[in-house]
């Protein structure tokens, strides 16, 4: 059973994953974007593409509660990577979040962030994945 959990907590990850990679390059796109056309393509594509993987995340975050829920209590208080994992995977949630506001002001056409922001913030998830597997796979601490 918990190997089964495991493996869906990882595919509904990736899956997830993959959007947080690509909607930012849509922003960035967007961004330097001046045609009206291709703005309101962009906008078609941002949307379907966050709330395509939203369920993603909300999977993640079931199959995440149901490991910690079977390996018990003790594991969560004995095991400190395991802290360190669950801030960085908030914040991914609070990056997730953040993307529903900016996809609010493209859609309005209230965008004042630069594609170079944009740019920056595409590399948030990349460095939060890095760090999240090297903790749940080689458990530093």
């Amino acid at each position: 059973m918990i190997l089964w959990l495991k493996a869906l907590h990882i595919i509904f990850m990736v899956a997830w994953f993959a959007g947080i990679f690509y909607l930012p390059r849509l922003f960035v796109y967007h961004a330097q974007v001046s045609d009206d056309n291709t703005s309101e393509q962009l906008k078609i594509m941002e949307r379907r593409l966050l709330y395509f993987v939203t369920p993603f995340a909300v999977l993640t975050l079931v199959f995440g509660l149901a490991l910690m829920w079977i390996y018990g209590a003790a594991w969560l208080q004995a095991s400190v990577w395991l802290h360190v994992k669950l801030v960085l995977v908030t914040l991914l949630y609070v990056y997730h979040g953040y993307c529903f506001k900016l996809l609010a002001d493209f859609k309005h056409n209230r965008n004042t962030r630069s594609h170079k922001f944009y740019r920056v913030f595409n590399e948030v998830p990349v460095l939060a994945l890095f760090a999240i597997i090297i903790l749940a796979v080689v458990k530093p601490f």
